[in-house]
């Protein structure tokens, strides 16, 4: 890892580098870019840093919209996407005034700053995240929403639907073995389509300091799959999932494939995810662990439990924010709908992984969560939660969250009358991150210029997608 300009140089001459990449996120968790040649990397440009649009990024108004970002060294590599010596590194957000002010909306920063927040209130010094990305690895994929014409086309070359070579490509060459809907779960050779792409996307990823637990096909037929990483910090789990999700797409491009990380591209088949397992350390010690409570948890892991059931709702605007979120969020695709927490339930909210047994594999996994989110704002909205209960000694069972230790997708009546759900749609996340933000205020963590950002964006992506026609409405209506 590189800490000064002098590493910085070192690199430059060990890898011939001839360009610097700067990289910067948006509201969305998309990133940016800004590139110079290697001649005008100077130290002079680590302090000053690079002015840019910050109205572009959605960030500030046209008529007060310069702003800066400095190059942090600590997140610079050798980016292996560009043909010609690159390297690329991540940049912090500045406001402009008398002297540089960290911007306090730039969601890097919120990062850093619910990692100081829980370290300044000695709950946790060392709160990791460990997401589970699944994506689909697909071999075409056409649009077009226009007055006239509304259309998706969708391909796999391991589809059920591509039996017979299909007339919409050339790159099927048919010899059958394909994954018939729903049946894709760590399906093997040969049906596994993806599986050498996979493995050089994980090459990449450990090369590039992102560990992998495993990779493995998903439920889903036409081409889902799974990679799911080790832990780390807040901040830092973050700057993996940027550079996770660009080193996946690109190097899918350059195999002639493409990813989508939408949380549900096919109706009637699964969903996309990015569960987050959750866990706390505090002076080096494992605090979620407890011999004697419900499935090995201490107080605090039930704490922490209790206030991200209870945020959950207002979760969803910065877990699960676009549209599509919410056709994931459906009964009997494996993701969850009701607020509750039990160990080994998929249909729940939280999950207790049933075989993380040690003291320092305690854990937990918050399951709404897909990769359209921006991990920075997802994941400190996850821990700032966590730390609302735990400084509440907030209860889940009394509030009526469980243990449930059945399936949630199939209840009676009356018990559907005592369990909440998850939003049905993102307008009505928003409406629960309109009533219950409090949490995400406290130690100055999130900005309530950010939250009425983050929710002046969902309504207006809830309204221009409320406002399309459907060709489903078509099927329905059209003869009436």
């Amino acid at each position: 890892m590189c800490n000064t300009f002098d590493d910085i140089q070192a690199l430059v001459k060990k890898h011939g580098i001839k360009m610097i990449d700067f990289k910067e996120i948006d509201l969305d968790g998309r990133w940016h870019h800004l590139t110079i040649p290697i001649e005008r990397f100077t130290p002079d440009l680590l302090e000053k840093g690079i002015g840019f649009d910050g109205s572009s990024y959605g960030f500030l108004t046209v008529e007060k919209s310069d702003m800066v970002f400095i190059p942090d060294v600590t997140s610079a590599f050798v980016d292996p996407i560009i043909e010609i010596p690159t390297i690329s590194m991540i940049g912090d957000i500045y406001r402009i005034s008398d002297e540089y002010v960290r911007f306090e909306s730039d969601p890097r920063y919120i990062a850093e700053k619910a990692e100081r927040f829980m370290k300044d209130a000695n709950i946790s010094d060392n709160c990791l995240f460990g997401p589970e990305f699944e994506f689909y690895v697909l071999d075409n994929i056409e649009f077009r929403n226009e007055i006239n014409h509304i259309e998706v086309h969708l391909d796999s070359v391991q589809a059920d639907w591509n039996t017979i070579d299909s007339p919409y490509d050339d790159y099927c060459n048919n010899k059958g073995y394909k994954v018939m809907g729903h049946k894709g779960y760590h399906a093997d050779l040969p049906y596994d389509a993806s599986f050498d792409l996979r493995n050089k996307m994980v090459r990449t990823l450990e090369d590039y300091g992102i560990p992998v637990k495993y990779h493995h096909s998903e439920n889903g037929g036409p081409g889902q799959v799974e990679i799911e990483v080790e832990f780390a910090s807040l901040k830092e789990m973050a700057d993996r999932s940027q550079k996770l999700k660009y080193l996946i797409k690109n190097i899918a491009i350059q195999n002639g494939k493409t990813v989508t990380f939408m949380p549900k591209p096919f109706h009637g088949e699964c969903g996309s995810g990015m569960h987050v397992h959750f866990q706390m350390f505090n002076g080096g010690n494992p605090i979620f662990y407890d011999e004697n409570g419900y499935s090995n948890l201490s107080d605090t892991a039930l704490h922490a439990i209790s206030g991200i059931l209870q945020h959950s709702a207002a979760l969803t605007a910065f877990c699960c924010p676009s549209t599509n979120s919410y056709k994931r969020l459906v009964p009997g695709y494996e993701a969850p709908v009701t607020i509750c927490f039990a160990t080994s339930n998929r249909s729940s909210v939280i999950r207790i992984p049933g075989y993380a047994r040690k003291p320092e594999d305690k854990r937990f996994e918050f399951r709404p969560s897909d990769a359209t989110a921006n991990p920075y704002l997802c994941f400190a909205a996850i821990a700032m939660a966590a730390v609302d209960g735990i400084q509440k000694k907030s209860d889940p069972t009394s509030l009526g969250f469980g243990p449930y230790d059945k399936n949630m997708y199939y209840l009676t009546d009356d018990e559907k009358k005592i369990v909440k759900s998850l939003p049905k749609s993102l307008g009505e996340a928003a409406d629960a991150l309109e009533k219950d933000y409090d949490f995400l205020l406290n130690g100055g963590v999130f900005s309530m210029d950010l939250i009425n950002s983050q929710l002046k964006k969902i309504r207006k992506d809830a309204l221009d997608v409320n406002n399309a026609p459907h060709p489903l409405e078509f099927k329905k209506y059209y003869d009436l």
